[in-house]
């Protein structure tokens, strides 16, 4: 999956991806890759959300466009931010999800993008999806 993202100040958003439909909260099942430049939250964007962090610079200023892209194949998840990897995740076997994020699983689903925080401006365009063998 690739994407091109611009955040604006203080924006906090997020891809999630092997997720599913739910009509309220957020998503509870797949992973969240996270898109934060200059929210409080010290996650910043090109990490996994609550799994594999990427901690307190992000990988993409606010107010410029930027290349998001996700794989996943088998359990391994890698992120790249403007072809620069910022995140290679193999979920083990036996895997037991951080307290609180239990549908944090490689599986079957779908993606949803997130505006976490009234008010979060963040613009998604030339979205790319790809299903590998």
């Amino acid at each position: 999956m690739s994407a091109k993202v611009r955040t604006h100040a203080k924006a906090n958003s997020g891809i999630y991806f092997h997720t599913r439909y739910q009509s309220n909260g957020w998503p509870s099942a797949g992973y969240e890759a996270q898109v934060n430049a200059t929210h409080a939250d010290a996650r910043k964007t090109g990490g996994l959300y609550g799994v594999k962090d990427v901690m307190d610079y992000p990988a993409a200023p606010d107010d410029t466009w930027f290349e998001y892209r996700i794989r996943v194949q088998g359990k391994h998840i890698q992120v790249w931010i403007d072809g620069k990897q910022t995140t290679d995740f193999t979920e083990p076997a036996g895997w037991k999800p951080p307290a609180g994020m239990d549908g944090r699983r490689i599986g079957l689903g779908t993606f949803a993008l997130q505006a976490h925080d009234p008010g979060c401006r963040v613009e998604y365009k030339d979205i790319w999806v790809i299903r590998l063998p």
